[in-house]
């Protein structure tokens, strides 16, 4: 099958666009208002997207109803936000961060999840999270929007400082089989990260 995306005339029951671009790491981002009002939510646009610096970014497509998300509104205001891994053991939390409440809601309440302060930027971190990194905001970019009422945005954080529990290291090494990361597929699918296998790059 083939269809242009201008029209988005696929004749499936659902947009596959999301469920083509898989698996995608979850940005469970955490920020904090100018008023001091903390904010958690987790993007499926997010990734990291240099090493040297280490930077990564979050996509924000804000509905009408709230054309700019708290996420987005906080990181303009302030310029920091923590990304916090997302677990199989925190999933139904994530999950419970997602959902549409108002500006002056503690997703950490909601969710039941307790917070850790960060070192260096001053949105908190979830605590139960494995890793987290904290970031400074080096970009906003808008970017097209089919709705003129809905802010789409892509947020560039510079990662500045990162946290890593012990208990998740083998010998050095982030061991996957430890962390057990959930990560983003279409619809209201995710997966969980399982099977790892190496492959050596080949030379000239």
């Amino acid at each position: 099958m083939f269809y242009e995306t201008e029209d988005n005339r696929h004749g499936l029951p659902h947009d596959p666009f999301k469920s083509c671009v898989i698996p995608r790491p979850i940005g469970w981002i955490s920020t904090l208002s100018a008023q001091n009002v903390v904010n958690l939510a987790p993007y499926s646009f997010f990734n990291g997207v240099a090493s040297d610096p280490p930077m990564v970014m979050f996509a924000s497509n804000g509905p009408a109803a709230n054309p700019t998300k708290d996420s987005l509104a906080n990181c303009a205001e302030t310029g920091e936000f923590v990304f916090n891994v997302a677990t199989w053991d925190l999933r139904e939390a994530m999950n419970r961060s997602s959902a549409p409440v108002g500006a002056d809601a503690d997703e950490f309440e909601l969710a039941n999840l307790e917070k850790a302060p960060s070192v260096l930027v001053k949105p908190p971190r979830v605590k139960a999270s494995p890793i987290h990194m904290e970031c400074r905001v080096h970009q906003i970019v808008d970017l097209p929007s089919t709705d003129p009422k809905a802010r789409n945005a892509l947020v560039l954080g510079r990662v500045v400082g990162i946290h890593i529990d012990e208990a998740v290291l083998t010998g050095g090494l982030v061991d996957m089989a430890k962390l057990r990361p959930i990560a983003r597929l279409g619809y209201m699918d995710y997966t969980r990260v399982d099977l790892v296998f190496d492959m050596a790059r080949p030379s000239a």
